[in-house]
C-alpha cells in the first residue's frame, strides 16, 4: 500500500478534535469527527453542513472523497447527500461534510462524533478530443437496468 504525505491542522477552535485517523489497520478512510460547537439535531429529511474543525492539503494529482459511516447509514439512516464528497488538491478550506437524515428518527450530532469517512484517492486529468462520432461497443447507450435485476 502506498503512502503519500497529506497536510493537516485544525481550525482555530478545533484543537480539541481529533485529527482524521485510520480507525484500524487496514482501513481505507479516515474518520472525521463533527466540530459542532453545541450539540445539533438533524431532524428526519433536514439537510446540515456540518464541520470537521480541520484543513487539509492534498497533494497534485490526488483528491479527496468524504463518504458516509456505514455504521451511521445502516443504524440512523444517515448519509451524506454528495456522497462522496470531493476536495480538490488546491482547496484549502474547513472541510464540511453535508449530512442528511433518510431515517425515520431525530439524530444527534455531539461535539467529536465520528461523522464521516475521507478517502485520499489519485486521479487523473482527462484530456478531452472531440470526435464527430464515438466508437461502437455492444453496450452502446443501455444503461440504467438494462441488463435486467
Amino acid at each position: 500500500m502506498k503512502e503519500i504525505k497529506v497536510e493537516v491542522a485544525h481550525v482555530a477552535g478545533s484543537e480539541d478534535l481529533s485529527l482524521p485517523k485510520y480507525m484500524t489497520e487496514y482501513a481505507s478512510g479516515m474518520d472525521l469527527a463533527a466540530a459542532v460547537e453545541e450539540d445539533t439535531i438533524l431532524k428526519p429529511g433536514e439537510i446540515k453542513l456540518v464541520p470537521t474543525g480541520v484543513q487539509i492539503a492534498i497533494p497534485s494529482g490526488y483528491e479527496g472523497q468524504v463518504r458516509p459511516r456505514s455504521g451511521l447509514a445502516l443504524k440512523h439512516g444517515i448519509s451524506i447527500v454528495n456522497s462522496p464528497g470531493t476536495i480538490d488538491a488546491d482547496y484549502r478550506g474547513e472541510v464540511g461534510v453535508i449530512l442528511v437524515n433518510l431515517g425515520k428518527k431525530d439524530f444527534l450530532i455531539h461535539r467529536g462524533d465520528r461523522i464521516a469517512q475521507l478517502i485520499i484517492n489519485k486521479v487523473a486529468r482527462a484530456d478531452l478530443v472531440y470526435v464527430d462520432k464515438l466508437t461502437q461497443t455492444s453496450r452502446n447507450a443501455g444503461g440504467f437496468g438494462h441488463t435486467g435485476l
